[in-house]
């Protein structure tokens, strides 16, 4: 009896965790910072409690609109490339069908099985094909504006809600070392979790090479 092989790659993470990660640790470090700064200056409880909200939000805003920014400007060179390679499948179609077999003879097919191999994919979803093999655009890679700056702006927030919580509950006199420490610990967290989803997804990329 034949069983369903069912994979969940992270590859298919990869644009949203890079701006989960960037969000969450320039939350803590800018907000972690902001705060040390007021509390040395021997502002009032209340005074570093608006200080830490107010750099949370002004903080998550900039995240979001510089995230958007960045990778709009990424999809948009995908979209020209699409458009190009579209364009060079309809004037040349030919020329990119033996371009395309190249491809598949360099990773080891051969030079028949590929020029095969690249003429029923061509048949099919040319412009996917050449997408995928000689662009290396996939859709689980592609850039995605709103995702980057929605997730970007969260996990700023929630990163620099991290140090606030502790300005919060420490004692007056123990503000800025319990912030430091925190914030020390909290980025050594941050870097284990990165480390390790890093780690996977490029165990997944050496693994569809």
């Amino acid at each position: 009896m034949s069983r369903l092989h069912s994979e969940n790659h992270l590859v298919s993470r990869i644009g949203w965790l890079r701006a989960a990660v960037l969000g969450a640790n320039d939350g803590i470090v800018s907000t972690a910072s902001l705060l040390v700064g007021v509390a040395a200056a021997s502002a009032s409880p209340a005074g570093i409690l608006l200080t830490g909200v107010a750099g949370l939000v002004a903080g998550a805003m900039s995240m979001a609109a510089g995230e958007y920014v960045s990778v709009s400007s990424q999809s948009d060179t995908e979209t020209a490339d699409l458009a190009r390679e579209a364009q060079e499948i309809a004037d040349k179609p030919d020329a990119e069908h033996s371009e395309l077999a190249g491809i598949y003879v360099r990773r080891g097919l051969d030079h028949n099985l590929a020029l095969e191999v690249a003429r029923q994919l061509m048949a099919n979803d040319a412009l996917g094909a050449h997408a995928h093999d000689e662009l290396g655009l996939t859709p689980g890679t592609a850039a995605r504006p709103i995702q980057a700056a929605l997730t970007s702006a969260a996990t700023f927030s929630i990163g620099a809600a991290l140090p606030l919580l502790m300005a919060v509950i420490a004692p007056t006199p123990m503000i800025v070392p319990s912030v430091v420490a925190s914030s020390l610990a909290f980025l050594a967290i941050l870097g284990a979790l990165a480390a390790r989803a890093g780690g996977a997804i490029g165990a997944t990329f050496g693994a569809i090479g």
